[in-house]
């Protein structure tokens, strides 16, 4: 599939089979999250893999029962890390910029995995504070998204999408 084909055709999966998936495909996940630009390449980004039921029970829980997260074999949780994003941009780096390369590495993540037949769901409705506390997270490590991932029991149509023409505007000078 080339990477047109990718972005048209992935979709979240909310039903995984509960089917293993190897140490090295979830070390080839973060590669290419890690590949992924960032601002000044600050490459703010941690990565915690879940695979124990009790903790992915906990970390669905705290994403306001979203239990499908806890049905998928491993879950994926994107943090940034608040310390290396004020140390290079102070404010900027903490409220955008960290934000904004972990939400690259995220996409590059979840496309790499569609490439490999792994389903994904890019889930960012949580309490962080819960989170911080079940992961045992210090301060400046801030959860960004919960990626739950496994080989997709389910097939979703494709969502609607707004119109080229009402989201495109050119500003002329």
């Amino acid at each position: 599939m080339n990477l047109m084909e990718l972005m048209y055709n992935r979709r979240s999966i909310r039903r995984f089979k509960p089917d293993i998936i190897p140490d090295e495909i979830i070390y080839e996940f973060i590669r290419a999250a890690v590949s992924a630009p960032s601002a000044g390449n600050v490459q703010p980004w941690e990565f915690i893999v879940v695979k124990d039921r009790e903790s992915k029970i906990s970390l669905a829980k705290a994403a306001y029962s979203q239990m499908f997260i806890a049905e998928a074999p491993i879950v994926i949780v994107v943090c940034a890390n608040l310390f290396e994003a004020s140390r290079a941009y102070g404010d900027r780096g903490v409220n955008l910029y960290c934000i904004q390369d972990t939400a690259a590495a995220i996409e590059n993540m979840i496309l790499y995995a569609y490439s490999k037949g792994i389903g994904s769901c890019w889930v960012g409705a949580f309490s962080e504070r819960t989170v911080s506390k079940i992961l045992s997270l210090p301060d400046f490590i801030r959860p960004v998204a919960i990626i739950p991932l496994g080989y997709p029991a389910e097939t979703p149509e494709k969502p609607s999408r707004k119109p080229l023409s009402s989201v495109i505007h050119f500003n002329s000078f």
